[in-house]
């Protein structure tokens, strides 16, 4: 099974950048799709972006649409988010997760592998 583990997290003022990384262990990285996932305090999970095994499928969420841009690295076993002008309300926990379908998904049920995840702190 495919472990995810986050890092890159930390603070940054708004329309600052910061760069995700999603290291997997434990299983074939290349066959699995992944997600980016974030949750805010009081506020229910939230889908962000999502990648099929291969790379040639990418989804975002309609808040980090133009701003945020996944991708990932086989070769590496890790994937990554991107995310560009950076605003307040994208503070959360970010969470990487893998799926045995190799097919991208925006439903956090589907996913059966998270990470612990890391914080992200945009400041006004």
């Amino acid at each position: 099974q495919v472990q995810p583990v986050e890092s890159g997290g930390g603070l940054v003022q708004a329309g600052g950048s910061l760069r995700l990384s999603c290291a997997a262990s434990g299983g074939t990285f290349s066959k699995t799709s992944l997600g980016w996932f974030r949750q805010a305090p009081g506020k229910e999970r939230e889908f962000v972006a999502t990648i099929n095994w291969s790379g040639s499928n990418i989804a975002y969420g309609d808040s980090v649409k133009g701003r945020f841009t996944m991708s990932r690295d086989n070769a590496k076993d890790t994937a990554y988010l991107q995310m560009d002008s950076l605003k307040p309300e994208d503070t959360a926990v970010y969470y990487c997760a893998a799926t045995s379908m190799r097919s991208e998904s925006t439903s956090a049920p589907q996913y059966s592998y998270w990470g612990q995840g890391t914080q992200v702190t945009v400041s006004s």
